[in-house]
């Protein structure tokens, strides 16, 4: 080997390295955190580390989740960016945007966006993004968060399930929709209808069908055609979060064929779970919108896979066990949310595999295409240039969910007990590996990432 050839921090060789021209052998050259080169097998890049690939190992992009409920500062006996971001990196997380709220204060101005990032800087042992919060009464302080980083904001058309932050009408969204674009940020929207649900049965009791019949698609399906409406009067960037009525794909692709700048993202729970199959009793699959049939689910996947819905991410959204209110089951009286950050590759590989659809399409779900919701420009993919984010991962290999060895606060997960394809060996952040102890993860600001 000549003396000039350049010694990487961090060279990995394998078979199979999934790159933006697929699955392939190469070697990886990775220096001062940037993937510097990419070469054939074989070619014998130097490194002052090296990882050599068996063959049950594959490298790949590390998984970009842009909707996690971290809840810090406020609510950290629910998660806090320590334990959210040590579960982000088990599953193969590398990048995370955590939602303004559970957190109080929520991020709805300046001063609390500060606080969160001092509070997170220290514990972050992944990379860290922000949404900020779209309320009645901050729009002339949107323009301010979007300057410091923001890579967007979130609205609810109806009760956050928190106080502090408050449900925009639909004619505020279109308000704030206006003045987002005149700077050409992102409103992402929990779009369920207020009217509708109000006039739905009660949710209560240990039934999961009483539940369910509580927040009806047609709540979810009215709240998206508001969302393209106002986004179609207004021209700005829309974003429906954790689609859950595949009634609304119609009208979703139909919105994108008339040139309306809509994206779509759904959740493993909607996509893995069925609600014929939950306990009645079983509040911790509760979630809103929720869980739905199988018909439903099918439908779902076939958004998918035809490109109706961009992104799969989780949904994140923890609490304390007593807000689940585990030992009573009432599910008009327990948090609705899914504790699943840690879990989502091998839940969405484990039914992505039994229908045929290959690791590669996955990973642009889970990857790629929530970076580039975020506008990340270096993240979600192995490419020349871009930030060394990258998992090792056993596709073949199995696991059944102990949800006493996962690493997000509290003990709560409806995936417990089951059995998953596919096991996380590793994960590099920026080329350093993610070990338990040292976080080093860095918070990061849109246009910068």
């Amino acid at each position: 080997m000549s003396t000039d050839t350049p010694e990487y921090d961090l060279v990995v060789r394998g078979g199979r390295i999934v790159t933006t021209a697929g699955t392939v052998a190469r070697e990886v050259g990775i220096r001062d955190g940037r993937v510097a080169a990419i070469e054939p097998l074989g070619n014998g890049l130097a490194g002052r580390e090296i990882i050599e690939l068996t063959d049950d190992q594959v490298m790949i992009p590390g998984l970009v989740d842009t909707h996690v409920h971290v809840n810090e500062p406020g609510r950290t006996d629910w998660e806090g960016f320590e334990s959210a971001t040590r579960a982000a990196a088990a599953g193969g997380v590398t990048t995370l945007v955590d939602m303004p709220l559970n957190s109080i204060p929520p991020t709805v101005d300046r001063e609390a966006l500060r606080l969160k990032r001092e509070v997170a800087g220290p514990k972050a042992y992944i990379d860290v993004g922000f949404w900020g919060g779209a309320v009645p009464g901050n729009k002339d302080r949107l323009r301010g968060l979007h300057d410091d980083g923001v890579f967007g904001f979130k609205c609810f058309l109806l009760h956050s399930g928190v106080d502090e932050f408050p449900a925009l009408t639909v004619d505020e969204m279109q308000e704030d929709m206006a003045e987002l674009a005149t700077f050409d940020s992102l409103m992402i929207v929990h779009a369920e209808d207020a009217c509708s649900i109000e006039h739905a049965p009660e949710p209560t009791g240990a039934e999961y069908a009483g539940f369910l019949a509580s927040r009806p698609r047609g709540a979810e399906n009215k709240a998206i055609a508001d969302v393209i409406e106002r986004a179609r009067w207004t021209g700005a960037r829309a974003h429906v979060l954790h689609l859950s009525s595949s009634d609304a794909l119609p009208m979703i692709a139909s919105a994108r064929r008339d040139g309306v700048k809509l994206t779509v993202e759904t959740c493993p729970h909607y996509l893995t779970l069925l609600a014929e199959e939950i306990p009645n009793g079983a509040t911790a699959f509760k979630c809103c919108p929720p869980i739905r049939e199988a018909s439903n689910r099918e439908l779902l996947w076939d958004g998918l896979q035809n490109g109706t819905i961009d992104c799969i991410v989780s949904d994140h959204s923890p609490s304390t066990i007593d807000l689940k209110d585990i030992e009573n089951g009432d599910f008009g009286v327990a948090w609705g949310g899914v504790a699943s950050l840690q879990l989502g590759l091998s839940l969405i590989w484990t039914e992505a595999k039994r229908r045929g659809i290959g690791l590669e399409q996955v990973l642009e779900w889970m990857s790629a295409n929530p970076a580039r919701l975020a506008g990340m420009t270096r993240k979600g993919r192995i490419a020349l240039g871009f930030d060394a984010d990258f998992a090792i991962f056993e596709p073949e290999a199995a696991q059944v969910v102990d949800v006493h060895h996962l690493y997000h606060k509290n003990a709560v997960s409806p995936y417990d007990g089951r059995a998953l394809a596919g096991v996380v060996d590793g994960t590099w952040v920026r080329g350093r590996k993610f070990d338990f102890e040292t976080p080093h993860g860095n918070l990061l600001r849109r246009g910068e990432a």
